[in-house]
């Protein structure tokens, strides 16, 4: 008897801590599906929501870990921000958020390749973040690869048609290689 509640409680904690990831997932979702079928004014309020889900790790720590990252990339500490964004990676493998963050501390280091990789490991996991495929057409512009730029762009834009950086972003390459955006 003692052995089956052990099992049981097993299956139960299993159960428990599956809920939530499942439920951000439908949120996410939910919010991608409304994302590109929504006015400019509505897509604002929706990507915060996006942006906010992808913020949330289920961990407390991996949290504060993320925001003192977030913090250290604001005040422009890049050092402080790649350690405190590896320390939530090597913790939280699968902390997408903490990956494209660590992205952008080391593409202002122009750590090129280090923020590719990081790049990569945001789109294995989540391929929908807009704001990292963004950042990789961003870095392919910068390393001079404007075909390989417009394509990133175009699969952000194609997931958030309204964020006005990707748009921008998206039209200036497109010049660079003498044509227009569809």
């Amino acid at each position: 008897m003692q052995h089956l509640n052990r099992i049981v409680a097993a299956g139960l904690s299993v159960v428990m801590f599956s809920l939530p990831l499942g439920a951000q997932e439908n949120r996410l979702d939910d919010f991608f599906a409304q994302l590109s079928g929504s006015d400019p004014v509505e897509t604002r309020r929706v990507a915060a929501e996006i942006e906010l889900e992808f913020s949330r790790s289920g961990s407390p720590a991996m949290d504060l870990l993320l925001r003192r990252g977030e913090d250290a990339l604001e005040v422009g500490d890049m050092a402080m921000a790649v350690e405190h964004l590896s320390a939530a990676i090597d913790h939280a493998p699968d902390f997408a958020e903490a990956w494209h963050l660590r992205s952008i501390a080391f593409f202002r280091q122009e750590r090129f390749g280090l923020a590719l990789n990081d790049i990569e490991h945001v789109l294995a996991l989540e391929p929908r973040h807009f704001n990292a495929l963004y950042g990789l057409g961003v870095l392919f512009d910068k390393m001079d690869q404007p075909d390989l730029a417009r394509e990133a762009l175009m699969r952000a834009q194609a997931i958030h048609p309204h964020h006005e950086e990707i748009g921008t972003t998206l039209e200036r390459v497109s010049r660079k290689l003498g044509g227009a955006t569809l």
